[in-house]
């Protein structure tokens, strides 16, 4: 995204995003290794359709954006920092389209979803995840010119997505698994709060109301989940 040169005298925040530009790609390839990314050397169920590829292309391009827009302001490329913004935007667009599509064909049309779940329940997930980062990227472009609300809201972007690998880390018993998905990304985003706050001895007002509102949605969308109004409209959808 487009961001000014005061970037470049924040050098404090340099360890935390460089540890973002590490742990997301990171989490996500284990996440993903054996049920994606390396599914050929195990013995897994193969993806549904093709669909799925294109959202798993999207997803991973996504990541690599992360990093790279990183790895640019750390080399003080910030001219194609900001080209690359425009590129950006383009490529959120594709994350939200390919994402719900992939979701509504995977929960809705064939009806899949992790054992004891109703798919028309956990499709809230997904819907919820793309509204969080749709209100993250377009606040991240609203502060295009503040460098530090910027850099918050696009890091908010990745901790929003890192549920989904982290539940496919399996080290944790089942019965575990939504509270370990959830409360690692929420862990980790807490201790980068915490870190900030006290490099900077002040609160950052967007980076606590981002995490505010990304823990709030999570206990929200699991009770929406099971409510008549949200069972009528996925059947509706379905239909």
């Amino acid at each position: 995204m487009a961001i000014n040169a005061n970037l470049l005298r924040r050098p404090s925040d340099r360890g935390l995003f460089l540890t973002a530009a590490i742990l997301f790609p990171l989490l996500v390839l284990v996440g993903y290794f054996k049920s994606y990314y390396f599914s050929a050397f195990f013995d897994v169920r193969p993806v549904a359709n093709a669909l799925v590829h294109v959202h798993a292309a999207v997803m991973t391009l996504w990541v690599v954006y992360f990093t790279a827009q990183i790895a640019l302001i750390r080399s003080k490329n910030v001219k194609l920092h900001m080209t690359m913004g425009m590129a950006g935007i383009a490529l959120a667009v594709l994350v939200v389209v390919v994402g719900m599509v992939t979701a509504y064909d995977s929960h809705l049309v064939r009806g899949a979803a992790p054992p004891g779940m109703n798919p028309h329940q956990f499709f809230v997930i997904p819907v919820f995840d793309m509204s969080l980062f749709v209100t993250f990227f377009a606040g991240a472009i609203y502060y295009r010119k503040r460098p530090a609300e910027h850099k918050i809201l696009m890091l908010m972007t990745a901790i929003n997505f890192l549920p989904a690998a982290v539940a496919r880390i399996p080290l944790v018993p089942a019965k575990f698994m939504l509270l370990w998905a959830y409360g690692v990304p929420d862990l980790i985003v807490l201790i980068g709060f915490t870190w900030y706050t006290a490099k900077h001895r002040k609160l950052n007002k967007v980076f606590a109301a981002g995490i505010l509102l990304l823990i709030a949605s999570q206990p929200l969308r699991f009770a929406l989940a099971g409510s008549k109004i949200w069972l009528q409209l996925a059947a509706w959808l379905a239909s």
